[in-house]
């Protein structure tokens, strides 16, 4: 089981702040979450639909799609991020 935690408009589009979740097999990197996610439903699609600008955090560091997700407990998903 894995938390993920969803951020600014993620979150929004999704329609909740997280969720607790068990992963198939399938899914060992951070491309095949997003890719498994993007099947929930309508609201994950919208949310995911432009993967290459989600930012993911496993277990709170930065990663990169390809990176594999191995036994992290919690996973963060949101949009690119700007100072101002």
């Amino acid at each position: 089981m894995v938390k993920l935690v969803y951020f600014a408009w993620v979150r929004e589009r999704i329609g909740k702040d997280g969720e607790e979740l068990d992963l198939p097999p399938s899914v060992a990197t951070v491309a095949d979450l997003l890719d498994h996610l993007k099947a929930r439903g309508d609201n994950y699609a919208a949310a995911l639909e432009a993967p290459d600008i989600i930012r993911v955090a496993i277990d709170q560091q930065h990663c990169q799609q390809g990176d594999r997700i191995g036994a992290a407990r919690e996973i963060a998903l949101f949009p690119p991020m700007t100072g101002g």
